[in-house]
């Protein structure tokens, strides 16, 4: 068997000592070099030709952004951040991100040692995934076609609240929801989305996405009216969930146990949207690993929603998608750049039809 080849770049000997700990003790996984700072890891990543590397966010000698936006550029491979569960940690993480890192976990608050040892799990599981994920060139300033892409002739789509887009990702998905959220315009229809994210994080993330956006981006709170021209997105700590009240929609949050591991869960904003939206609702699935969001985006599918799926090609990792397709859940699968511009030619197609529940 041919052990995915990891290297620790960190400026905590204790980080290091027990993040080697942790991946040595995998069977399929094996650390070929750890290093203290970035300077320190150019030369061993030439060295060992690592699979993944483990990347600390906040290091001397060569800040971890600039390092990493160095590699992207000129030897892309996949990257998981070792984050810190702070404000200034979590908004360094999001552009960590942006910047094409894989995915990130975070360090305990306390008891550092033994607080690492309880994610050895969740650790081995990202890394087994980052080794896996399509890791692309990113060249100064690169990102998808925003306001001159797909979207350019759609300048009146639908304010009808009785619209929804419903959205679900996870690895990868930070950058995928950007890059579909930054073509919307701003009075298109109420979004909300559950991205695999933990607690601390995706305020950061709603607030990143809120000042790029021509739409309004926020982490949902519970218990608002879910408006035109405004995303909600699951708080870390809580399963986001649709819900009526009267003629409006709401939000509503949930902390119920994990459901396909993850809270909050794909599957149960799908779930709630097919009860409270049927065919009000069009589904997106974007990139991510795993199956969550499969078995309710079928059951929107069955309610009367439309349902999206990303393409293989443009997934960082092809799971949640593909699983959703094999499902049968889906209507139509396309590449990233092209998902808002067929949501909203949808919504404009079907706008003098009663889609009422």
């Amino acid at each position: 068997m041919t052990k995915i080849k990891v290297l620790i770049v960190d400026d905590s000997a204790l980080i290091r000592g027990v993040m080697k700990e942790i991946i040595n003790s995998q069977p399929d996984m094996d650390v070929v070099g750890v290093a203290p700072d970035p300077l320190a890891a150019r030369d061993l990543i030439k060295q060992t030709n690592p699979d993944v590397l483990t990347l600390d966010v906040e290091m001397p000698k060569m800040d971890g952004l600039e390092f990493l936006e160095k590699l992207m550029r000129l030897r892309p491979m996949p990257v998981l951040m070792v984050s810190t569960l702070t404000e200034r940690g979590s908004e360094i993480t999001m552009r960590a991100l942006e910047l094409g890192a894989v995915d990130f976990v975070t360090k305990p608050k306390i008891s550092i040692q033994s607080g690492m040892l309880e994610y050895t799990d969740l650790i081995a599981e990202k890394i087994r995934i980052a080794s896996r994920a399509r890791i692309k060139q990113r060249t100064p300033g690169s990102t998808l076609a925003h306001a001159a892409g797909p979207l350019a002739p759609l300048r009146n789509p639908l304010t009808s609240s009785e619209k929804l887009i419903i959205i679900g990702a996870s690895t990868g998905g930070t950058e995928a929801i950007k890059d579909f959220l930054i073509q919307l315009p701003s009075d298109c229809p109420g979004i909300l989305i559950t991205q695999h994210m933990p607690e601390g994080f995706t305020r950061s993330f709603a607030n990143r996405l809120d000042k790029l956006c021509k739409i309004s981006v926020k982490e949902a709170e519970g218990g608002e009216r879910v408006l035109p021209g405004h995303a909600y997105l699951a708080p870390g700590h809580s399963h986001l969930m649709l819900v009526r009240s009267g003629a409006n929609y709401m939000t509503k949050l949930d902390q119920g146990p994990p459901v396909n591991r993850h809270r909050p869960s794909v599957d149960v904003l799908f779930h709630s949207a097919a009860v409270s939206a049927g065919k009000n609702a069009v589904g997106v699935i974007l990139t991510g690993m795993g199956k969550d969001g499969a078995a309710g985006m079928l059951e929107m599918k069955k309610a009367g929603a439309y349902n999206l799926a990303q393409d293989e090609a443009s997934c960082v990792v092809f799971g949640m998608p593909k699983e959703a397709i094999a499902s049968g859940a889906t209507h139509e699968v396309a590449p990233l750049h092209e998902l808002p511009g067929r949501v909203m030619e949808f919504f404009a197609a079907h706008g003098n039809r009663a889609m009422r529940v």
